[in-house]
């Protein structure tokens, strides 16, 4: 056997392996659990509470802008493990060390200047309705 697919059976082996076992605990809660159905567990479920409101309510907007700023974050955190890693290589010539720590700080400064802006405008302002240049602070 070659060495250039033994990487595509192990993983092979472990799709496989992981399919299997997840078919096997489907099909024993199927055969052994068991299957009274009642109007306790039928009713919606939402955090160890009953529901307040129905699913078709309008959603505040704040609710989308704070996972549009939670996924650019996290889109900066994916930036950032790649750099981090390669750092320590890449300070071993000086100019391609200073280069890609400039490249980090002018990355980190852009969203840094954008999450300061979205903060002034009071995007992540949850206590008030108002925005925040309309509030009086005295």
């Amino acid at each position: 056997m070659e060495s250039q697919t033994l990487p595509y059976i192990a993983l092979g082996i472990t799709v496989a392996f992981s399919v299997g076992i997840a078919m096997v605990i489907l099909v024993l809660n199927r055969l052994l659990g068991p299957h009274r159905m009642n109007a306790e567990k039928g009713a919606p479920f939402e955090c160890g509470s009953d529901p307040v409101d129905s699913p078709g309510k309008r959603v505040n907007v704040r609710f989308y802008v704070v996972a549009i700023f939670f996924v650019v974050f996290d889109i900066e955190a994916v930036f950032l493990f790649p750099w981090a890693v390669l750092y320590r290589e890449l300070l071993a010539t000086p100019a391609f060390g200073m280069l890609a720590l400039a490249e980090v700080v002018v990355f980190l400064g852009i969203l840094a200047m954008g999450l300061w802006y979205v903060w002034g405008k009071g995007a992540l302002d949850w206590a008030f309705d108002a925005p925040a240049s309309r509030r009086n602070h005295g």
